[in-house]
């Protein structure tokens, strides 16, 4: 499969992840939102981690510089 996301994307991506676990683990956000903040952060870091985007690939879009098979 052909990676679509590139240095950049994961960074951010991983950042957002990050704030998103810290604000959930120190109790600032509870309940249902909560527990949505720790899925996103989740799928945001497996993302970065396979550089593999799933709605990318589905609107044709990636933010490599190169598109690079596995």
């Amino acid at each position: 499969m052909n990676k679509n996301v590139g240095t950049t994307d994961r960074v951010i991506r991983i950042v957002i992840a990050a704030v998103l676990a810290i604000l959930y683990f120190t109790g600032s956000v509870t309940g249902t939102l909560g527990t949505i903040f720790l899925i996103v952060a989740a799928i945001l870091l497996l993302t970065a981690a396979f550089r593999l985007c799933g709605l990318y690939a589905l609107f044709g879009v990636t933010t490599c510089r190169t598109p690079q098979k596995d």
